[in-house]
């Protein structure tokens, strides 16, 4: 019964209002995301591009996209390439440190210094010698 009484057109278009209005979100988000992220402009500015993104909403954010698309690419790519020189350094740390030969050197340079004793390094090595295996 209800059914009969929204047509499809209508579905359709409440579909597509709110697919744009979930689309508008995620423009709104990243658009304000871009300018707290940004280094290069003082607080005004962006207090500036905020008020005109809330005031005028659709206007402000297209203006916003089309005026700093260049910028926003090349802030988003350094970050990406931050990101990723961040995690290559993570793995490779984690893989040296993971390599039981290495350990045992480290250990035995430890225990050459004094710094650990021999049953520590006795330790230190069947912890090693167990994880390659």
């Amino acid at each position: 019964m209800i059914a009969s009484s929204y047509p499809f057109l209508d579905v359709m278009w409440t579909m597509l209002v709110f697919f744009a209005w979930v689309i508008w979100f995620w423009l709104l988000i990243t658009a304000f995301g871009d300018v707290f992220r940004r280094h290069d402009i003082s607080g005004f500015g962006k207090t500036a591009w905020i008020i005109f993104m809330i005031v005028l909403p659709y206007l402000g954010v297209f203006v916003y996209l089309i005026a700093e698309h260049d910028g926003m690419a090349e802030r988003n790519s350094k970050e990406m390439e931050q990101s990723k020189a961040q995690m290559d350094d993570y793995v490779r740390s984690v893989s040296a440190a993971s390599d039981p030969a290495e350990q045992i050197a480290k250990g035995k340079k430890l225990l050459d210094e004094g710094a650990i004793s021999p049953a520590e390094f006795d330790t230190l090595k069947q912890k090693a010698l167990a994880q390659a295996s």
